[in-house]
C-alpha cells in the first residue's frame, strides 16, 4: 500500500542579505587593487601652458625625453617606427588619443615630428602635454 504524504506549505523564501554583503565585499576590493595611469619615470620639464586642459586617462603617451629619445609603451622607439607601432596599439585600444609628452628643451622639428607620425598612425586626437601654469 502507498502512502501519500500532504505537503505542508513551507516558506520558500532566499535570503540574499549574504549575497548583497560579498558584493560589496568584491566592489570595494576591485576599486582598492585597481590599477591607475602612471606616467613614465623621466626627468622631463614640461613646457608651460595658460589654456591647458585635463587630459584622457587612456590616452596613449609618446615620451620625448631632453636629449630627444622617443619612447613608446615604455620602451625606447625609432621615430620611423612610431607610425606602425602606435597603428597596432590604436587597434586594440578603445581611445585614439595620442599625448606626446615632451621636455621644453626639445627642438619643435623633432615634435612636429613625431606629432607628424602619431597623426599618420591614425590617431583623432593628438595632444601635447604641458605644465598648468600656475597664477
Amino acid at each position: 500500500m502507498i502512502r501519500y504524504r500532504k505537503r505542508t506549505q513551507e516558506d520558500n523564501n532566499i535570503d540574499i542579505s549574504p549575497l548583497i554583503d560579498m558584493v560589496f565585499i568584491l566592489l570595494i576590493f576591485f576599486m582598492v587593487s585597481a590599477t591607475f595611469v602612471k606616467d613614465m619615470d623621466l626627468e622631463i620639464n614640461r613646457p608651460k601652458a595658460s589654456s591647458s586642459t585635463p587630459s584622457s586617462t587612456q590616452a596613449l603617451r609618446v615620451y620625448i625625453d631632453q636629449s630627444g629619445d622617443t619612447y613608446l609603451d615604455e620602451k625606447p622607439i625609432r621615430v620611423w617606427m612610431i607610425q606602425s607601432k602606435l597603428r597596432d596599439m590604436l587597434r586594440t585600444s578603445t581611445d585614439s588619443t595620442v599625448l606626446v609628452v615632451t621636455d621644453e628643451s626639445v627642438p619643435s622639428r623633432k615634435l612636429i615630428e613625431v606629432v607628424d607620425q602619431c597623426r599618420l598612425a591614425g590617431a583623432e586626437d593628438v595632444g601635447v602635454v604641458t605644465e598648468a601654469e600656475g597664477g
